[in-house]
């Protein structure tokens, strides 16, 4: 089993920043890419950002040049800075990993956070 944690949400005005966090823990052998989602009321949910164990990332374009995605493979864990904050950012943040799981035949897992809120108001 695979158990992903994230904390750093909340409420923030327009322009401002957040940094979130998700730390993966259980049966790890390897963690392949990382990734944020979120899910906006209404809305499906959508990819923000990831980042594989190289150090390879990616953006969606709405967030790109505001936010930026890092990871610590030592601690198995993955961030989110998040700068510039608009309104339209508001949603459910979701961390995501996909990699192997140890003890025994290594087996593909991909797992998913409980998700954290943000929200972006004056």
């Amino acid at each position: 089993q695979v158990q992903l944690v994230e904390s750093g949400g909340g409420l923030v005005q327009p322009g401002g920043s957040l940094t979130l966090s998700c730390a993966a823990s259980g049966s790890i052998y390897s963690i392949n890419v990382m990734a944020w989602f979120r899910q906006a009321p209404g809305k499906q949910r959508e990819l923000v950002a990831s980042i594989s164990s190289g150090g390879s990332t990616n953006y969606a374009d709405s967030v790109k040049g505001r936010f930026t995605i890092s990871r610590d493979n030592a601690m198995n864990t993955v961030y989110l800075q998040m700068n510039s904050l608009k309104p339209e950012d508001t949603a459910v943040y979701y961390c995501n990993a996909g990699g192997y799981t140890s003890g025994g035949l290594p087996r593909r897992f991909d797992a998913w956070g409980q998700g954290t809120q943000v929200t972006v108001s004056s």
